[in-house]
């Protein structure tokens, strides 16, 4: 999927790997275009739809697919951000959101279960989420290891860690609510055309043009959230080094009991000092398991294309690892599922206007951490797409923030 770019004349140029042509076809008008319509791709086609805007949503596979970052069934969402205090008031806005959005679907989305926060007091976990919490008077509490064991007793911690308890956390459910929002989007009008991978875009004057095997396509606006792709999609602005994939697995296991029931076992985020860390969730529904993984599994950066989506011995070894911190023996693995992070040198989003195209917006590089966002992520790029600005505080996702990215002029083309 490699883009086109532009020469300093403003004519097309092929991008690496080239584009096709389509001569003879005849541009398909639209006000915005999403490449991708996964997570972040399928809140901003619905975000762009409520508004109404004229939406064409292209997706390389089906809606939902397996293939991308959003496989695996849930993801957590929580509000003490141990990783930036500033994070806080996207998870309100993208709570919200995530609310409307059942409302609307008429399907229960949000499950609160409460999560944990847990390691040393002095590790990066502890220390992030407390000052979230300060700064955003959040409720919590912090609890010791026998507390922790008592109120939960599917855990057995070292005695020197401490957890932070915050009510309001829970998980969602990834492919229903991709669902939802393209649904949602569909009946408001919006164009959403599954199996149709984009071969190239290109600007051209103040319009983008987005080609296919099947058509080309013209509107005003560009919003990229191609996840796993977006190296390839925008290779000419650095994106190879700024959105990494990197192969997750993450497993079910079977409970044996009750502790691990949503009531008795909140989502968790656990940093081991020896181990680096782990998420989990309670088991949903009985005979499920409970299913956990590591960030960062195995350190293996990928090709999407020819990731190895086989189930080894050493990826199950990596998540059982974890059982020294539960009080009973971890039951028979119940399934297994690989998926992608894709990562941000920081480790912080991209969510930005590319340089020298202010109706071209990016999201990528949500580096493990982004589903939950996605709602209110959407409402951003439907800004950035419409305005070219947005009042959200999205500085720590700027690109000025990593390097300088280099604009079709700066690679030798002016």
């Amino acid at each position: 999927m490699a883009p086109c770019i532009r020469s300093a004349a403003g004519t097309a140029v092929d991008g690496p790997g080239g584009a096709p042509n389509n001569a003879h076809m005849s541009n398909r008008v639209f006000d915005q275009i999403v490449i991708g319509a996964g997570g972040m791709g399928s809140a901003a086609i619905y975000e762009l739809s409520r508004r109404g805007q004229r939406v064409l949503g292209l997706e390389q596979f089906a809606v939902p697919h397996e293939l991308g970052s959003s496989a695996g069934a849930t993801r957590i969402f929580r509000f003490a951000y141990f990783e930036h205090p500033s994070y806080v008031p996207l998870m309100r806005l993208s709570f919200a959101r995530w609310q409307a959005l059942e409302r609307d679907f008429g399907e229960r989305l949000v499950t609160v279960t409460g999560g944990l926060d847990i390691g040393l007091p002095e590790g990066r976990v502890i220390r992030g989420a407390k000052a979230a919490c300060k700064e955003h008077a959040l409720p919590h509490e912090v609890l010791r290891a026998a507390e922790v064991a008592r109120r939960h007793p599917a855990w057995r911690l070292p005695p020197e860690f401490e957890a932070v308890y915050q009510s309001e956390a829970g998980f969602l459910p990834a492919d229903r609510a991709i669902l939802a929002h393209v649904a949602l989007a569909r009946r408001l009008g919006a164009e959403v055309r599954e199996n149709e991978p984009v071969r190239g875009w290109r600007a051209v004057g103040d319009r983008v043009e987005v080609e296919t095997e099947q058509g080309r396509y013209e509107a005003g606006a560009l919003v990229v959230a191609a996840g796993a792709w977006s190296g390839r999609m925008l290779g000419q602005y650095g994106f190879e080094s700024l959105a990494v994939p990197e192969r997750q697995v993450v497993g079910w296991f079977e409970t044996g009991g009750a502790h691990f029931a949503p009531g008795a076992f909140p989502v968790f985020i656990l940093d081991c000092p020896e181990n680096g860390g782990y998420y989990g969730f309670p088991e949903r529904a009985a005979g499920e398991g409970f299913k956990l993984g590591r960030f960062h599994h195995r350190e293996e950066k990928v090709d999407p294309d020819t990731i190895d989506r086989r189930i080894l011995p050493e990826d199950e070894a990596v998540l059982r690892w974890i059982g020294r911190y539960l009080s009973a023996a971890m039951g028979a693995a119940m399934g297994f599922k690989t998926c992608m992070f894709v990562n941000s040198p920081d480790e912080h989003f991209i969510v930005d206007l590319l340089p020298g195209h202010g109706n071209v917006a990016v999201a990528a590089g949500f580096s493990g951490h982004g589903y939950k966002f996605c709602s209110g992520i959407g409402e951003v790029l439907a800004d950035l797409a419409m305005h070219g600005t947005t009042r959200h505080d999205t500085a720590l996702f700027s690109l000025a923030r990593l390097r300088p990215v280099p604009s079709p002029r700066l690679r030798g083309e002016g």
